[in-house]
């Protein structure tokens, strides 16, 4: 029987500079303690992964020209590149990847690659089979013994702390927890949205607290048997909300979303900018990005633009009072952020980007189109398309400007998009249907994921993948002139239903 190595994690000093690495993480083994460097950034501390590589004895790969890091252990690979939120683990046995998302992306810092500590340890334990325990700085070691040292600030309550982040389009809520929620319930009523989480306790004093102005005036906090209530008093101007587990930490995220329209007196003024005069059909890929190569050598980009193409020939057909915008005509690259801005410049009142799915093992068994929304995934299957679908920045000449977006300020992004979110929540539903009812690729359903192409279009946007290049039967459906007409139509059709739902929306809203 091997033996496991058995590690341990913890802060040596507490105090942190930003953008230094001065401080260190010491790495405990049973060989000894190695010291490594770390970095602050709001809070999250980050270690170097190559220094962590060394310290446990663990063989690595570093690419310099890419910044990509690949750790080699017994059953798995572990790869990270820089400024990227995700961690993909390779599987030695049978080569099957799979991705997960951080809630915070990785940084570049003295030449070496930075790593969340608290977010990522739990893909490290998977991958290297062995226990790795991260203890704060309630801990020291002394002579090779870890020794507690009494905490005056444990106060012994599950739920510590609210941070509340008020933003234009709506509010991004992060309840901070020692213990793992697994379920939660909310509703709301009367400006009130109570959240109550199971089998968790709180200081209810200590969260109580009143707000002056925004989205959240005030928060009350108790402990209901087991449980815990918290409530969230709201102005008028709430609409909608979402709470889910912030991923690779114990922390709950609650975005509220603001009202759609502008106020009363301004939405007179505004009308004629909801006329659905402007639809946007973005074919991707293109260019030096052919996207997925599936059976056969066909080209994703290839049929995306023909799909495009003949989606365009039907609106302008029938549509006469409709204004077609393409993000590309022909075979030629764009890049993702000039995609949405396209959109927007044209005020565009719906935004489709029309792509193909793949797998890595070609031929496969997948089949079938999905419907993509924008928020960050919940899936490991959403995180690995959207990975592949935003892996385009590789060719663009500053992927610098998508940093930004690869940590928890994706979220406050995506909540931009909460003014249309129920719009393109119903195109999608309309969508889904209507492929289904007319095409004989079936239907995966409507999923969410973090696509960057569709953060920049302030509109009802999806993303389509009308069927799987890897699979043979959708390869012959997709790259034929008759199956690309097949699915335009069915498009076209879909949104003539949804422009007859949202025209019935903005007499009513308007």
């Amino acid at each position: 029987m091997k033996l496991k190595l058995s590690l341990l994690i913890f802060l040596l000093f507490a105090g942190f500079a930003s953008s230094q690495t001065s401080d260190r993480l010491a790495v405990v083994t049973s060989s000894g303690t190695k010291y490594i460097p770390v970095y602050e950034r709001q809070g999250i501390i980050y270690f170097s992964l190559v220094h962590f590589a060394e310290a446990i004895s663990a063989n690595y790969y570093y690419n310099e020209e890419t910044r990509k890091v690949e750790l080699k252990f017994d059953k798995y690979n572990l790869k990270i590149t820089t400024k990227n939120p995700y961690i993909v683990l390779t599987s030695r046995k049978n080569n099957q990847s799979e991705s997960y998302q951080l809630p915070t992306s990785t940084y570049f810092i003295d030449e070496q690659i930075f790593v969340p500590l608290v977010y990522s340890i739990d893909y490290f334990i998977k991958a290297s089979g062995n226990n790795i325990v991260y203890e704060k700085p309630d801990k020291i070691v002394f002579r090779g013994k870890v020794i507690p040292e009494k905490d005056e600030t444990k106060t012994g309550f599950d739920i510590t702390g609210i941070n509340v982040d008020e933003k234009v389009n709506g509010t991004l809520v992060r309840v901070k927890s020692e213990k793992r929620i697994a379920t939660y319930t909310s509703s709301y009523k009367n400006n009130i949205l109570m959240i109550v989480f199971r089998n968790v306790n709180v200081d209810e004093e200590k969260l109580a607290r009143i707000y002056g102005k925004g989205l959240v005036r005030g928060i009350n906090a108790r402990n209901t048997g087991k449980d815990t209530e918290i409530e969230f008093t709201l102005s008028n101007e709430y609409t909608t909300n979402e709470v889910l587990n912030a991923e690779g930490s114990n922390d709950i995220l609650i975005t509220i979303h603001n009202k759609i329209f502008a106020r009363n007196e301004e939405r007179e003024k505004n009308k004629s900018k909801w006329d659905f005069d402007v639809i946007v059909i973005d074919a991707g890929h293109g260019g030096k990005d052919a996207g997925a190569i599936g059976v056969g050598g066909v080209k994703e980009k290839d049929v995306n633009l023909g799909v495009a193409l003949k989606l365009g020939e039907f609106i302008e057909k029938e549509m006469k009072d409709v204004k077609v915008v393409y993000t590309r005509k022909n075979d030629t690259f764009v890049e993702l952020y000039k995609r949405g801005k396209i959109a927007n410049e044209e005020d565009g009142k719906l935004f489709i980007s029309i792509h193909c799915n793949s797998t890595p093992k070609k031929p496969s068994d997948a089949a079938g189109f999905e419907v993509y929304l924008l928020r960050p995934g919940r899936t490991k299957e959403a995180i690995s398309i959207a990975e592949r679908e935003n892996s385009v920045i590789q060719y663009e000449e500053n992927p610098e400007k998508y940093e930004k977006l690869t940590d928890e300020n994706f979220i406050l992004v995506t909540m931009a998009h909460s003014a249309y979110m129920k719009y393109s929540e119903k195109f999608s539903d309309i969508l889904n249907k209507q492929m289904s009812v007319d095409l004989p690729v079936s239907s995966r359903g409507v999923k969410q994921a973090g696509f960057y192409v569709l953060v920049g279009a302030s509109m009802p946007s999806v993303l389509i993948e009308t069927g799987f290049l890897s699979n043979k039967k959708d390869t012959d459906y997709l790259k034929s002139s008759k199956g690309q007409k097949n699915i335009a139509e069915a498009i076209y059709k879909s949104i003539k239903n949804f422009r007859e739902y949202y025209e019935k929306v903005m007499q009513t809203e308007l």
